[in-house]
């Protein structure tokens, strides 16, 4: 007879699942909830929401996935949960909510074990440092206009932040840009060459276990209003007098050309090589999300990387195209996350996911 595997044996797997429900995955009632909550409880663990009263209706009506309602007055009362959570044994998952409604040194002062690095936070929120980090990993970025240069072409202003492209704005020329300046309220921004191509959102996932990246999904966003616009015939437009905004309201499913596929991949192994170089203890690792334009040449310019799930992942509950190659069976970004904490726990390295 051949060696068990104790892994497999049915004895280990009944301990196994049994010992999952110890712990219980949080997450903000907002952005992915849903899916990184559903992913939990398809992996075995217990979950818990944590939202304010406007959303209860909401969370309420998946009570088959969420075992728990964790109701705060306003979000800035979720350092009060701690202790609460702590006792839960509870494993936060952060998404793009996080840090625009608790703020950066919430995040980063929480308790609760944290699945990611929270030292990525930095170099996310800062476009400066973001864009440094493109450019080490040998990666296309936008031209950006520095204080005092002279813009020679469109450009786009963004704020600092994960706030869904809310507050951006174009600027076809310096006097323009001037103007729009004077009104613009955000103290922190970057002034960036406005690149002509298709927006396209490669989701992954870098596993610290397997230390292999993986394609999770594609999608693209449908911003408004300046993808409304783009309905209006441009001799219509004028008479419109309505400034574009980029604030994302939803995300379509995308699957691109296969022989894209293989920069796509290759940028991000090279954006994770870079982060552990740049972040000391394990640089980024889990779900993120690189945010790109293809030119009409095939150019792959990076605009931004999220360095957490992203909303767009929500079109992908049950799985992509690029997931179904992987795996055989659903598995979204939520779950994936959940996949590799019940990973690091059967191999006892579960202080390697989390922080």
């Amino acid at each position: 007879m051949g060696i068990i595997n104790k892994f497999e044996s049915s004895t280990f797997k009944r301990s196994f699942q049994a010992s999952l429900i110890k712990y219980t995955i949080v997450t903000l009632g907002s952005h992915s909830a849903l899916q990184i909550l559903k992913g939990a409880k398809d992996e075995g663990f217990k979950t818990a929401v944590v939202c304010t009263p406007d959303r209860k209706t909401l969370y309420s009506s998946y009570n088959n996935f969420i075992d728990d309602i964790l109701l705060i007055d306003k979000w800035s009362d979720f350092p009060k949960l701690e202790s609460n959570l702590i006792k839960r044994n509870s494993i936060i998952i952060p998404h793009g909510s996080f840090v625009a409604y608790l703020g950066m040194e919430a995040n980063k002062s929480m308790k609760v074990p944290y699945f990611g690095n929270k030292l990525v936070l930095d170099w996310e929120e800062n476009r400066k440092m973001q864009r440094s980090w493109m450019e080490e990993s040998r990666i296309k970025v936008p031209h950006r206009f520095k204080k005092g240069d002279k813009t020679d072409r469109p450009v786009i202003v963004k704020s600092y932040g994960a706030a869904g492209g809310k507050g951006y704005f174009v600027a076809r020329n310096q006097k323009e840009l001037d103007e729009k300046l004077k009104t613009f309220s955000e103290e922190k921004f970057i002034v960036q060459e406005y690149v002509i191509g298709v927006p396209v959102y490669f989701h992954f996932f870098y596993s610290p276990l397997t230390h292999k990246v993986e394609i999770m999904s594609v999608d693209k966003r449908y911003e408004t209003n300046v993808d409304s616009l783009g309905r209006i015939p441009a001799k219509y437009q004028k008479g419109y007098d309505i400034e574009p905004s980029f604030e994302v309201v939803a995300n379509i499913p995308m699957a691109v050309r296969e022989s894209m596929m293989a920069p796509a991949l290759e940028m991000a192994e090279r954006v994770i090589e870079t982060s552990q170089r740049l972040m000391p203890k394990k640089g980024l690792f889990g779900p993120f999300c690189l945010e790109t334009i293809i030119t009409s040449t095939e150019e792959i310019y990076i605009i931004e990387i999220s360095a957490r799930i992203v909303a767009g992942t929500n079109c992908f509950i049950n799985g992509s195209p690029y997931t179904y190659l992987l795996y055989d069976e659903p598995m979204s970004t939520g779950r994936r996350i959940a996949r590799e904490i019940k990973n690091a726990l059967k191999q006892n390295k579960l202080r390697e996911v989390l922080d």
